[in-house]
């Protein structure tokens, strides 16, 4: 694996005038390998391989692996809806009472596909040793909100929220084993997707997501592995006062905001990274049309040192590898004219 003091490669990539991209790529590969997603989700081999593909024909800062919010679900018993062009989704629910939440057993890593993910970032981390390889997991209240139904989940903040904190620190425990899984398996960090958080009110956030992630935070990164805080709700404005306070080494925001309202606010020392949007640009969007979004983001964006041009979320697996090479090309033509 390739060795990086993550502290250090952040600061690094704050000093550099022009920083490679940051996009949340790796489920397209399915195209570069010819598979389905069904495929790609079943094997460590696979992932690990489609992550060396997409390395090697993309300007990107980092590796980073699938954006999959089912997988840690599936372990505590979820059940998952599976297809061979979209990313898997959580069905049903496994908690509905104060009972259902005391019976819910955590899961040991290695259950449902939670071992295949952690060995593809085993392999992954020893054929891609130029840049940090970063694994993904969904975040604490993402992962009590699936095991409780989503749309559930919000109501159960205000009617039962012993319950929603009894799911919310089984979750967290099972994150933090499955953080140093990663860690353990060679992965130089982690990004961690908090969506169903960016429904919430900054009042209900710092009661039922931030100390959570913060939790996970101080029990996995160090020197040497750092991790990156994802959240694409539209309320991050409002949050992003408290999310900024969490300790991560990065912050990855989704297209549903403007990017420029949040940067002033951010730590000068960590990351701020996003955010063109994946499904109305990078997979129906065209070249054209790609790069100018690239181009709208990095002049709004690209005079603070800290930002880093990503998809605004997942890049969906069918986006169509010209829109991607575009996406990159953009990136690369905004530096050359700067």
């Amino acid at each position: 694996m390739g060795h990086f003091s993550m502290k250090q490669w952040v600061a690094d990539t704050i000093a550099e005038d022009q920083k490679a991209a940051l996009p949340v790529l790796s489920f397209p590969s399915v195209q570069l390998m010819g598979i389905t997603v069904r495929e790609l989700i079943s094997s460590s081999e696979t992932q690990a391989r489609g992550m060396k593909l997409v390395a090697d024909r993309a300007l990107m800062a980092a590796s980073v692996s699938l954006m999959d919010l089912s997988v840690e679900a599936e372990a505590f018993g979820s059940q998952v809806r599976f297809s061979d062009d979209e990313v898997p989704t959580v069905i049903g629910a496994l908690v509905e009472s104060e009972e259902d939440a005391d019976a819910l057993r955590i899961p040991d890593v290695g259950e449902g596909r939670t071992g295949i993910y952690v060995d593809a970032i085993r392999q992954a981390a020893q054929l891609i040793q130029d840049r940090p390889v970063l694994a993904g997991t969904i975040g604490p209240f993402s992962l009590a909100g699936r095991l409780m139904d989503v749309s559930e989940a919000l109501v159960y903040c205000y009617e039962e929220p012993d319950m929603v904190h009894t799911v919310l620190n089984k979750a967290t425990q099972f994150l933090i084993r499955y953080c140093q899984a990663y860690k353990e398996a060679g992965a130089n960090g982690i990004l961690m997707a908090e969506p169903l958080t960016g429904l919430l009110s900054p009042a209900m956030a710092k009661e039922f997501s931030h100390p959570y992630v913060k939790q996970i935070i101080d029990a996995v990164q160090d020197e040497d592995f750092a991790l990156f805080y994802h959240n694409c709700g539209n309320t991050v404005p409002q949050l992003a006062p408290d999310i900024y306070q969490l300790g991560a080494r990065g912050y990855h925001f989704g297209n549903c905001i403007d990017l420029k309202d949040v940067l002033p606010a951010a730590p000068s020392d960590v990351l701020v990274m996003g955010n063109v949007d994946p499904a109305g640009e990078l997979r129906n969007g065209t070249p054209d049309s790609v790069r100018a979004c690239v181009t709208h983001v990095m002049e709004q964006c690209g005079s603070y040192p800290n930002f880093v041009i990503s998809s605004g979320c997942d890049i969906p697996p069918m986006s169509p590898w010209e829109n991607l090479d575009a996406f990159f090309q953009a990136v690369t033509e905004y530096y050359a004219g700067a």
